[in-house]
């Protein structure tokens, strides 16, 4: 299928900017000459990174959110031939309320069955729905010959931890219980996310291994978000935190959490990074700029995943700060980035299938 990730991000990237870069673009802009800044960063990076320091935006408030949101602008659906986009309302958890998704390339009765991905966006946990990402899910679809549910999981702080987690998990157990008929193999599911769809797609592979119900086969982790602590302590001196800031990562837990980022209040299984046991986790993709404020957190928790002997694969850019795949897709650094993930992910639908 003719779809590439280039073509598909020429309407994606500024959405992704919008979202995930204003916040840490101010931060970053407040705190120092743009030379600095930019130092590290990859060649092909640089201009886009130069361009978002130009920008000013305000500090993330909670009064500021629904202006924020609204801003927001969803790429268009792809056409045909890119897979179909069908939208759904599955059940949510007991006590919770149904949860809408996007259905992308099903295949009643296709034979033989094929692999599924759960797909949760990011938005730094406060922002952002599962529309600004159907076109890229459409290409992942087609790309890798599998099925999507991409979750459009309530957002904090109007629902803070375990709601958002809830909502993916369900749509994860609908999937699975729905496999005979939307075409899907139940030994071949994965989850993935983005940024803090990243750190929810975490939750939601700790949250199958402790319920019992799901066997995910393989979890891919895009520059995650796993710790809450991040941005309340001082950062490492390679850190360029452009794309998303140590203020707008403190501000994003909090609204998630309920309490302060960084607390002791926080609840332990509310945030991958603290939940003490990863043994039995599925096997993990990690993939993160060595720029990335969050480059520190996800390299830590690829290591305990590999201290407690889960399978993982660590894709570390130098060069490259938050999201700049989607900034910047056709960079050499970007496609590498994505061969990477889509590789891993390749092998774990061969494995199981």
């Amino acid at each position: 299928m003719d779809l590439t990730r280039r073509d598909l991000h020429r309407g994606v990237a500024a959405t992704a900017a919008a979202l995930m870069m204003a916040p840490g673009v101010r931060a970053l802009a407040d705190s120092g000459p743009s030379a600095h800044a930019l130092e590290r960063v990859d060649p092909e990076l640089r201009p886009a990174a130069q361009a978002m320091l130009a920008q000013q935006f305000p500090p993330l408030t909670r009064a500021g959110l629904p202006a924020m949101r609204a801003s927001w602008v969803a790429p268009s659906t792809l056409p045909p031939p890119a897979p179909a986009v069908e939208l759904r309302t599955v059940p949510g958890l007991a006590g919770d309320p149904a949860v809408a998704v996007q259905l992308i390339g099903a295949a009643p009765g296709a034979s033989p069955l094929r692999p599924a991905i759960l797909h949760i966006h990011g938005g730094g946990m406060i922002s952002g729905r599962a529309q600004n990402m159907t076109a890229f899910c459409q290409t992942l679809a087609a790309d890798l010959g599998c099925v999507v549910v991409n979750v459009d999981y309530r957002l904090s702080p109007e629902t803070p931890f375990p709601g958002p987690v809830n909502d993916a998990y369900a749509a994860l157990v609908w999937l699975f219980r729905n496999a005979a008929t939307l075409g899907v193999d139940p030994a071949r599911i994965a989850v993935m996310g983005e940024s803090a769809g990243g750190g929810l797609a975490a939750l939601v592979a700790i949250a199958a291994r402790d319920r019992g119900e799901v066997p995910l086969c393989y979890q891919a982790l895009l520059y995650p978000m796993l710790d809450d602590r991040t941005g309340t302590v001082p950062m490492q001196p390679a850190v360029r935190p452009i794309g998303w800031s140590a203020e707008a990562n403190v501000f994003g837990w909090s609204c998630f959490l309920g309490v302060p980022a960084g607390s002791d209040r926080v609840p332990r299984q509310a945030v991958p990074a603290r939940v003490a046991d990863l043994a039995g986790l599925a096997p993990c993709f990690i993939g993160v700029g060595a720029i990335d404020l969050f480059a520190q957190e996800d390299i830590d928790y690829a290591r305990r995943l590999i201290v407690a002997d889960v399978p993982v694969q660590l894709h570390v850019t130098p060069g490259a700060y938050h999201a700049f795949d989607f900034v910047v897709p056709q960079a050499r650094v970007s496609r590498e980035f994505t061969a990477a993930w889509q590789s891993a992910l390749r092998a774990a639908f061969a494995v199981h299938g």
